[in-house]
């Protein structure tokens, strides 16, 4: 870097990408314009606190470095690279600016509190220092603020009405990836830290994020951009499942994924929502398909509207505080709390759906619906914000704003008031697995169970749990609670904290419907690809506007 020549900062956060990253286009592109004046350095800010405001697992931790080893070789590609950056970001940025002669800094913006107060810091930070500052929107495919301001600053909070204002804005387009090299004379020298140590900016390993090999479950989902665009181009070459898929007709409990598994990538930043979008509206083009909200479509809708919800409500990760949130007298009960986490409620289908989020990072959302109920107002009654935090820890896609959603939504806190509608830990996993693999996968020791009593152990007799090797209450646990009864009391105290809550409008509690979700007997209400819509024709018209627009 000559002493005239100023640096450009890129700062990755959520967008771990090189494609439809216009902050990042925004500072290559003023490097192309003058390399002369203006040397590139995109960083990324690992910060040490963290883990005081983030539960972050083994596998999370594992995606992150596999996604930033990724981007740091995209960037490569084009003649620059990624700088990891130790510290506190308030910390470094006043160094940074000084020390490497900062005159512009590009971010994209975030709806997170924790992530509002740092940016309002470093905004102060960057106008003492003189350092412009460009902040792009393109962690949704809308823009949050845009929506709030169409519905006088109120979050809409029904799936319809949400809708109903997307369909009016258009839909922003993905930026190209940059695909001509940054100028040489752009690449910045080596600072004083490099010339100590040529590898101090290097992605993490591992060992310095503190995971140990013997916590990592099976890799099965590679972190980066490189992989996340593999993903999308082979589910989107299945064009006839694009077309028909509809979420309540996939299965929770198959032994290979029956969903895009694109969600961790999309959590990251890996995978723009906005080109996930495009490439869906050209499978769709022109062919019969499925509606919102249980098509492909409608989840990525989801993930916008609970974003925008988010970002009206800074205390949407809480009960208390939460202008959105029932207010339920929920239990405390450490016992059940961990035995609920650790897969050992003596309930195989959801204790193999928590095992499997343990060792894999992730489960079908169907099956986050199953444990969800049941830690909360199915059967242990208790706090979403316990399980909130759990999955928080184990999923790879555990977003702020979708995580807090999910489970207000689940415990008929927020959004869904149809409280006695509960999953069946027994009955609702036989509907798409009545052979029990899947239990016998994450289960093993119920492995030698016949599929006729694999989902409800303790009814056969001790000599026939001898002989198949697994005795309950010994090898397995005895089942921590009695759901048929259970469940019916539980409904009992939802229906009170209804009654205390005035603020619960009559209307919503008779109209608002869970497409996905199951009757109390377990059985879920299939859908055929036009009867999910035609009994509102509202939510049809105005959700699908946008899959005409260009």
């Amino acid at each position: 870097m000559s002493s005239q020549q100023s640096t450009v900062i890129h700062w990755f956060r959520k967008g771990l990408r090189v494609h439809d990253n216009p902050a990042l286009v925004a500072a290559i592109r003023r490097c192309y314009d003058s390399p002369q004046q203006h040397a590139l350095r995109p960083i990324f800010i690992l910060d040490p606190e963290i883990v005081q405001w983030l539960r972050v697992g083994p596998n999370r931790w594992r995606f992150l470095q596999q996604s930033l080893v990724d981007l740091d070789k995209n960037l490569r590609k084009i003649n620059s690279r990624l700088y990891v950056v130790r510290g506190k970001p308030e910390d470094v940025f006043p160094k940074l600016f000084k020390e490497w002669k900062v005159s512009f800094l590009t971010f994209e913006r975030d709806i997170e509190p924790y992530s509002l107060k740092r940016d309002a810091t470093i905004e102060k930070q960057a106008k003492e220092h003189g350092v412009k500052i460009l902040i792009e929107k393109s962690l949704t495919i809308y823009d949050p603020d845009a929506i709030l301001k169409m519905n006088s600053g109120r979050p809409p909070l029904t799936y319809q009405k949400y809708g109903s204002l997307a369909a009016a804005l258009k839909i922003p387009q993905p930026v190209d990836a940059p695909q001509v090299p940054l100028p040489s004379e752009s690449v910045p020298k080596q600072d004083v830290n490099e010339r100590k140590m040529a590898n101090c900016y290097d992605p993490p390993s591992l060992v310095e994020l503190g995971v140990k090999e013997e916590d990592l479950g099976e890799c099965k989902f590679p972190g980066g951009e490189t992989e996340a665009l593999r993903r999308l181009e082979e589910q989107m070459k299945r064009k006839s499942w694009v077309c028909s898929f509809e979420k309540p007709n996939t299965s929770p409990n198959s032994l290979e994924p029956s969903t895009t598994v694109l969600s961790p990538y999309v959590k990251f930043g890996c995978l723009s929502a906005r080109l996930f979008m495009r490439e869906l509206q050209s499978v769709l083009k022109g062919q019969k398909h499925s509606q919102p909200p249980v098509s492909l479509v409608g989840q990525l809708m989801w993930r916008e509207f609970y974003y925008c919800a988010a970002a009206a409500e800074p205390n949407f990760d809480k009960m208390a505080g939460n202008s959105i949130c029932l207010q339920v007298p929920w239990d405390t009960n450490k016992e059940f709390l961990e035995a609920w986490t650790y897969g050992r409620t003596g309930y195989p289908f959801i204790d193999a759906i928590m095992r499997q989020l343990r060792q894999e990072g992730w489960i079908h959302h169907l099956a986050r619906h199953a444990v969800a109920c049941f830690l909360t107002r199915g059967d242990l009654w208790i706090s979403w914000e316990e399980g909130q935090r759990v999955f928080e820890e184990l999923l790879l896609d555990a977003d702020w704003a979708l995580n807090a959603g999910n489970w207000l939504w689940l415990s008929a806190s927020a959004f869904f008031h149809q409280y006695f509608r509960v999953y069946s830990p027994v009955a609702f996993g036989k509907k798409t697995d009545p052979e029990g693999k899947y239990i016998k996968k994450y289960v093993p020791e119920l492995a030698k169970y016949p599929s006729g009593i694999i989902y409800e152990p303790w009814k056969a007799s001790l000599d026939v749990q001898k002989k198949l090797g697994c005795i309950i209450g010994k090898d397995y646990p005895k089942r921590i609670v009695i759901h048929e009864e259970i469940h019916k009391k539980n409904i009992q105290k939802m229906t009170e904290a209804y009654r205390k809550n005035k603020a619960v409008k009559e209307g919503v509690m008779k109209g608002d419907k869970d497409p996905e979700a199951p009757s109390s007997s377990g059985k879920r209400k299939l859908s055929t690809p036009t009867s999910s819509t035609t009994k509102k024709p509202k939510l049809r018209e105005t959700l699908t506007k946008y899959l005409k627009k260009k």
